[in-house]
Parts: structure tokens; sequence; C-alpha cells
């Protein structure tokens, strides 16, 4: 396989790869280098879920999802989902149930997100990023679903943890 690397930045890559096909020819094609990253959805004792509502640059807006995070670079995806649960709650669990794993972009990016459930969760100290502004929300699973159809979710991780759930 034929790599060029065009950028390498904090967190991705851009290359350029001459990839194999599965009739033994091959197509060049842009692709973005990504470490992996998390979604964890967080149950409180009550029964409640945690959203947060996260302003998101790029798009310029407000957006409801769940916790979430990238990975560093050989950090297991529990261990990352622990540090995001409590950088971007306040939250801790020690009940992590891994729901499964999605490829938000397979046509141009290696990013896997992996997807979890915390239950039990308890407060504790949150150690939010200075560019990172959100609050908590806490929902029921009916409300998230209410929320989801009136269109108040557009996140795709999100919607996909909702799916794993079984809430929508």
């Amino acid at each position: 396989m034929k790599v060029r690397r065009v950028y390498k930045g904090k967190v991705i890559d851009l290359s350029l790869k001459s990839l194999a096909l599965p009739d033994g020819g091959t197509v060049l094609s842009e692709v973005v280098g990504h470490p992996g990253a998390v979604l964890v959805a967080p149950f409180l004792k009550n029964g409640s879920l945690i959203m947060i509502r996260q302003y998101r640059p790029v798009i310029g807006r407000y957006i409801y999802e769940f916790p979430a995070g990238t990975r560093r670079r050989g950090e297991p995806y529990r261990s990352c989902a622990e540090r995001e649960l409590a950088e971007e709650t306040g939250l801790r669990s020690r009940a992590f149930t891994r729901l499964g794993e999605i490829y938000p972009v397979p046509g141009y990016s290696t990013e896997k997100i992996v997807i979890y459930r915390a239950g039990s969760c308890l407060k504790g100290e949150c150690r939010r990023e200075r560019d990172e502004f959100m609050e908590n929300v806490p929902v029921t699973a009916k409300e998230a679903a209410a929320l989801f159809r009136r269109g108040g979710i557009t996140d795709a991780k999100t919607i996909c943890a909702l799916a794993f759930l079984g809430i929508i």
C-alpha cells in the first residue's frame, strides 16, 4: 500500500493512500486517520439519563448529545470512556457495558467510536476543558425519544447510542 501523508495534526492526519480492492485492483483515496473515540450514555440510579447540551464551534450552535471524546493514542477505549464521563459531566460509574461500535464516515476516515452504557452514575468533580461549553441535561428515556422525534437530537453518534439502548 502506497501512502503519502498530506497533513499531520494534533488529532487527525490526512493521507493519500493506494488501497486494495476485492477484485485485485487499487484505488487512490484521501484518508483521514483518527485514533478513535468513545460515547458514554450515563444513567443515574433513578433511571434518568444525562445528556449534555454542548456548543459545537464548527457548526456554530448548541446540540444535545451524550458525553463523548477522542481517545488518546494507545489509550484503551474503556479508560477513555471513564475519563470522558468524568471530564464532561462530573459523573463516575463502575458499571460500564459496551453496547457496540460505529464507523461514522467509513468512506474516508478510520475513526471508530465505541459506545458504552454507564449505570448507577454518581456525582463527582467536573473537569471540562477550557474550550468546552456545555451543561448537563437530565432526561428520561421517554423525553430523549421525544426530543429525537422533534429533531432536537442531530448528533449521529448519539442517535446510534439511543438505538443501541432501544430508546428509539
